[in-house]
């Protein structure tokens, strides 16, 4: 299959720019793909898609103020990184800008020199390998100099940084959210809870993958960046339960919906506590092994996320529904509305 066969029209004034005042107050398009229909809802109505004895499944990361302003020691050039993961110690491989400039040896210090960095290997793509000096403990000095790593298409400044995190945020890791857990309020979980859903979590550490457009035509072609994943030996027994007595699993989420399958591919559609990196690319003729249903935000044409929920309900019926989206005036992208696809 081709990129363009996952292109749809969004005008620019449907890309939601700042968060609605109250997190659950979005609109929800529920997708039933086995009968073909669309209903027009709220989010808060999410609460009668799910079951008792349903479960759950929640990325708990946590994003990073990761991206960082800095000059360079010798001339005094402006540079800026964005960190995506720690591959070892202090080393952490970054998207810098301008990369073209920043090699092997480059020192490039932040904060009057409360923290420096030096590059050690340069990758494609703009990406290096950089080694951090500093004094005290590395997450807090980020956390002093950092800013939140809002998507390039949010021009409109955040006023509350918590809004680009989920309620139930626990793991530091991420370069950017789990963008699909911000229309949760810990209100609404706990009415679900209450239903008899189990709320389940589990953690994988955005990185690269949600920067990178797909560059190739073919979408065979186009290679998926790893992210680090984990869940717990609790998590996978609840899951396990929930499977054996006929509930579903229900993830919030692609990245829920890639660290869930790539367990049950690993463990032949068993689910068994597991952490590690995974580069998984779901796209049509996929088929799914532990998610029945999930929620999601609208996502950027010809993405690998339009194509993973395309493999779950169909092209043709994805693109239709994003049509149905546009028409009825639905925010798009990190603080836009959502789908519940089932």
């Amino acid at each position: 299959m081709n990129t363009q066969d996952f292109d749809f029209h969004l005008p620019e004034e449907l890309i939601a720019q700042t968060p609605l005042e109250k997190r659950d107050s979005s609109k929800l398009l529920v997708i039933d793909h086995k009968n073909h229909t669309m209903v027009d809802s709220h989010f808060d109505h999410i609460l009668d898609e799910l079951n008792p004895g349903d479960a759950l499944v929640m990325n708990n990361t946590r994003v990073l103020p990761a991206r960082l302003h800095g000059e360079k020691s010798e001339t005094h050039g402006h540079v800026e990184f964005l960190l995506l993961k720690n591959t070892q110690d202090d080393q952490w491989e970054v998207l810098a800008r301008p990369a073209k400039r920043l090699h092997v040896g480059t020192e490039i210090s932040f904060g009057d020199g409360r923290l420096t960095a030096t590059i050690v290997q340069e990758l494609d793509h703009g990406g290096r390998i950089v080694e951090f000096h500093y004094d005290g403990i590395f997450l807090e000095v980020l956390e002093s100099l950092g800013e939140m790593p809002l998507p390039p298409y949010i021009h409109e400044k955040l006023e509350d940084q918590e809004r680009y995190q989920t309620v139930y945020a626990k793991e530091n890791g991420s370069a950017a959210a789990p963008t699909a857990g911000l229309h949760f309020t810990q209100e609404l979980l706990e009415k679900i809870e209450a239903k008899g859903v189990k709320l389940v979590y589990l953690t994988l550490h955005v990185g690269l993958g949600t920067f990178r457009p797909v560059s190739v035509n073919n979408i065979e072609d186009h290679e998926m960046h790893s992210e680090f994943y984990q869940l717990s030996e609790e998590a996978a027994q609840t899951l396990r339960q929930v499977k054996a007595s006929g509930g579903r699993i229900v993830a919030v989420g692609t990245t829920s919906i890639r660290t869930l399958e790539t367990i049950g591919n690993k463990f032949s559609g068993d689910i068994q506590a597991d952490s590690g990196w995974t580069n998984i690319f779901i796209k049509p003729g996929y088929e799914f092994k532990i998610v029945d249903a999930f929620s999601t935000n609208f996502h950027l044409p010809k993405s690998t996320l339009v194509m993973l929920v395309s493999a779950f309900a169909g092209r043709e019926f994805v693109l239709e529904a994003y049509k149905h989206a546009v028409d009825k005036h639905y925010r798009f992208f990190s603080f836009g509305d959502a789908m519940f696809v089932k």
